[in-house]
């Protein structure tokens, strides 16, 4: 199967949040083939994203190859994520996570800072 690459226009890991994941797959089994970044309906931005291993690559996905790992966005997710920088903030006393900066707010929404390092009205 050939893989429909995507770009560093299309999305963008910062090199703090791919040292995490290469930590973090370098504890998952090996028959995993990447982490998925999905989108469902909610939050105040109106969609609401999140990561999980997969290990099945669809027909309808993105890939962007990074060192160690894949990431898999299928497209209907990719119209939310387009440009958006997935980066990693570690504020201390176990609160880190994964964050998403430059999402474009969903019309109709909210505030459209959630999952952004900026806050916002999210609640």
């Amino acid at each position: 199967m050939s893989l429909n690459a995507l770009t560093e226009t299309d999305l963008t890991l910062t090199a703090i949040a791919q040292t995490k994941m290469s930590e973090l797959f370098q504890q998952v089994e090996d028959n995993i083939e990447g982490v998925r970044v999905f989108a469902t309906p909610g939050g105040c931005s109106g969609i609401s994203f999140g990561m999980t291993f997969s290990d099945a690559i669809n027909d309808n996905d993105g890939v962007l190859e990074c060192s160690d790992f894949k990431v898999i966005v299928d497209d209907g997710t990719m119209q939310y994520l387009r440009g958006v920088e997935i980066d990693f903030v570690d504020r201390g006393d176990g609160n880190a996570s994964f964050v998403f900066n430059n999402l474009q707010p969903v019309e109709g929404a909210g505030c459209g800072t959630c999952g952004s390092s900026s806050g916002g009205g999210c609640g």
